[in-house]
C-alpha cells in the first residue's frame, strides 16, 4: 500500500489554550481514530492551517488569548477553507448550532467524548 492511504483518517485541529483540557480532547479524538494536531491559540492554528492541507475539522474553544477568539477563527476558516468542518466549544458562552459559522456545531464544556465525536461527525453536513 502507498503511504497516502492514511489520508482517509480525518485530521482534527484542536485549538484550546488550557493545556489539560487540550490534552483530554486530543486523547478522546485519538482514541476514536482521528489524527489530531494541536494549537494553544487561534494565531497558532492559522499558521498550522496555512501549512497543513490535511486538516478536515476544526475543534476550537471560543475564549482564547491572543488577537482573535475561537469564534473569529471559525469565521476565518469558514471563509478561507470552506471544506473544513467546524466544532466550537465554551464553558463561558452558550451558542446554538445556527450561531456557529458554516453549519458547524456547538458543544458546551464540560463535554463528554460522545458529544464531541457526534459534533465532529455531524458538523458541516447540515
Amino acid at each position: 500500500m502507498s503511504a497516502d492511504c492514511t489520508t482517509s483518517i480525518p485530521v482534527v485541529l484542536v485549538v484550546e489554550d488550557g493545556g489539560l483540557v487540550r490534552m483530554m480532547a486530543v486523547d478522546m479524538l485519538e482514541d476514536a481514530g482521528f489524527e489530531v494536531v494541536e494549537a494553544a491559540t487561534a494565531d497558532a492554528a492559522l499558521t498550522i492551517l496555512e501549512t497543513d492541507p490535511a486538516i478536515a475539522v476544526l475543534f476550537t474553544d471560543i475564549d482564547m488569548p491572543g488577537s482573535m477568539s475561537g469564534l473569529d477563527l471559525a469565521d476565518r476558516v469558514a471563509e478561507r477553507w470552506p471544506h473544513i468542518r467546524l466544532v466550537v466549544t465554551s464553558g463561558r458562552f452558550r451558542l446554538t448550532n445556527q450561531e456557529v459559522p458554516d453549519s458547524g456545531w456547538f458543544v458546551p464544556k464540560r463535554y463528554h467524548a460522545d458529544q464531541v465525536l457526534h459534533a465532529v461527525e455531524k458538523a458541516g453536513r447540515a
